[in-house]
Order: structure tokens, then sequence, then C-alpha cells
């Protein structure tokens, strides 16, 4: 039987980026098989456009762009074997919400309704960014990490879709903010800031001016209505957004600035 203290030993998951240690008890074998599944059966409920979309064919065409990136980034850094059973997959469904998500092994959903606040291909760049950066950086993984330790005392995913399906189910779609009308802000708000932070890098080595990151989401706070303060919020507030996405603009723009130079 797997302690818990063993879990917590082997189960850390070291950013690439930030640097950040996170508890991670689903290996990625596990999660990726649970999230094809789950992928399939939302596309299979939530009808993709059809290839010849012109959405659709922008979308994907960025998220190969992405794809690259990422892969490029991490083969830089000998670290190519975190994306091992990756299977990536770009899709649009027609869907008023403002969200878009990536599930574990690269699959992407993007809904019509934030096309319009996207506005162009760079700033669609920064949503498709930011949403791989958290499957990158296994944010869901160590979201339903957490709920399974305090939920289900810990139990290891394969008994826990046995004894468990539906809470296990639950907590994986709660866990990619899949069944949250947040959308896009349901992580909390250290996720939040350390995905805005790849996301610029992985949209600046694709080719795409970071910058737009910052008018992107300037136009976001422009979409809802009264937001509650910071410090009962699980995402940062939108001055502390902006704010910060200028800080990362040192460290992303010199990967922009070097695909200028090809």
């Amino acid at each position: 039987m797997i302690t818990t203290a063993a879990m917590l030993l082997n189960g850390c998951h070291k950013n690439a980026i930030t640097g950040r240690r996170s508890l991670n008890i689903i290996s990625n074998s596990e999660m990726n098989a649970m999230s094809f599944s789950e992928y399939d059966k939302f596309l299979a409920t939530n009808k993709p456009l059809p290839d010849n979309n012109p959405n659709v064919i922008l979308v994907r065409n960025v998220g190969a762009k992405i794809q690259k990136s990422v892969e490029k980034y991490y083969a830089d850094k000998g670290l190519s074997n975190q994306l091992n059973g990756f299977a990536w997959a770009f899709n649009v469904v027609d869907d008023p919400t403002v969200n878009a998500w990536c599930m574990p092994g690269g699959k992407v959903v993007v809904y019509t309704g934030i096309l319009p606040v996207t506005q162009d291909e760079k700033s669609l760049a920064i949503v498709m960014g930011h949403e791989i950066a958290h499957a990158i950086a296994q944010h869901g993984n160590e979201r339903m990490s957490n709920a399974m330790m305090v939920q289900l005392g810990g139990a290891v995913l394969s008994t826990a879709l046995q004894t468990k399906p539906q809470l296990t189910h639950d907590i994986f779609m709660q866990s990619f903010g899949i069944t949250s009308q947040l959308g896009m802000l349901s992580y909390s708000r250290s996720h939040e800031s350390e995905a805005d932070k790849m996301g610029v890098i992985f949209a600046a080595m694709a080719g795409y001016d970071p910058r737009a990151a910052i008018t992107f989401w300037e136009r976001m706070s422009q979409t809802g209505g009264q937001k509650p303060p910071e410090l009962l919020s699980t995402h940062p507030s939108d001055e502390t957004r902006v704010n910060n996405l200028k800080g990362y603009m040192k460290d992303a723009l010199p990967y922009y600035e070097a695909t200028l130079k090809k």
C-alpha cells in the first residue's frame, strides 16, 4: 500500500520555467488517459465546428505554432520527456461563453465566445499560450491531486475511478475549469500568474508579440461586471495581472525579437 508520505515524496513536479514545485500524485500516463477519454466525451456532446471553418483553421494554425514553441523550449532544457504521451488536438465549439481550456496531453478547446475579445491572431495566441501553459505546468493535476487527498483520502486514480467514479469525474472536470462559468479564470491566483508568464513566453517563441497580452487582458477586464476584491478572488485583479504581465516582458520579448531576425 502506498502511504501518504510516499506520495508526497514521489509526487513532486518542478515547473521548467518558474521553478515552483507542486504536489502531483497522479501519473502523467493516467492523467492523459483520463483526459483523452473526457475530451472525446466533451466533443461528442459539444459538436466542434467543421475543419474548413475559418475560425478552426485560425485556431489550429496558432495551436501548431504554440505546440512547436513548447516542444522546443522543453527540448532546449533537456526535458522533452515531460511531454511524453502528448497527443495535441485543437478544436472550436460554437458557444457564447468567453472561454478556452487545455486538458492534459494537449487537448485544447476554444469557444467562439472568446473570439470577439481576442480580435486578432496575436491575442488568440496569448489565450492559447496561457491555457496550454496550465496543462504544461500540470496545474489541473495539482488541483486534482489536492482534491483527491482531501475528498478521497489520497486514493490512487484507478481505485478512485472504481469506487467513486462520479466524484472522481466531477473532481477532474472542476480541476480543469470545464464546468466553471469562470472559464479561463477558474484557477488559483498563483496558477494564473504562472500560466501568464509561461504563456507569453510560448507565444513569443511562436513569433507573436507578447505585449498583446497586456491589451488583451485590458479588454477582458471590460467584459465582466463588478468583481470581488482581489483577496476574495481566485485570480489576480485586472490591475495586478496587467502589472505582472508588464514585468514578464523582460523575459518574453527577447524570444519574440529573436524570431524577427530569422
